[in-house]
């Protein structure tokens, strides 16, 4: 199990495992929050934070939310707005310590057109 947590440590998050990939997406809000996914099932991932102590965004078909900390303004995760049994979610790697991860390939998603991988 690997540990994470936002910059002010108001919201901690757990993975199973180091991901196989993390992903660059080039989306117009993921190009602007910096972040790198790592994707795992819902009922993997543990999210603990206080009530209140997260904000979450959502724009277009609202299908999915961006959660951050409402303290430091780390972005944390992605979920879906309406889960279902085997939504995935992802996990801003970002916020876990870079030797946790170890070498990690980065793969590079065209989310902004084409939402395919260009690696």
């Amino acid at each position: 199990m690997l540990s994470g947590s936002c910059h002010c440590g108001a919201v901690r998050i757990s993975i199973p495992r180091a991901p196989e990939t993390l992903t660059n997406c080039d989306c117009s809000i993921c190009r602007r929050y910096g972040t790198l996914w790592a994707y795992y099932s819902q009922d993997l991932v543990s999210i603990e934070a206080a009530p209140g102590t997260t904000q979450a965004y959502s724009w277009g078909k609202r299908y999915l939310q961006f959660v951050r900390c409402s303290d430091c303004g780390c972005v944390t995760h992605w979920e879906p707005i309406v889960p279902v049994r085997g939504s995935r979610v992802g996990v801003n790697a970002r916020n876990f310590q870079p030797e946790q991860l170890g070498a990690v390939r980065i793969r590079r998603l065209d989310g902004a057109v084409t939402e395919e991988y260009l690696d």
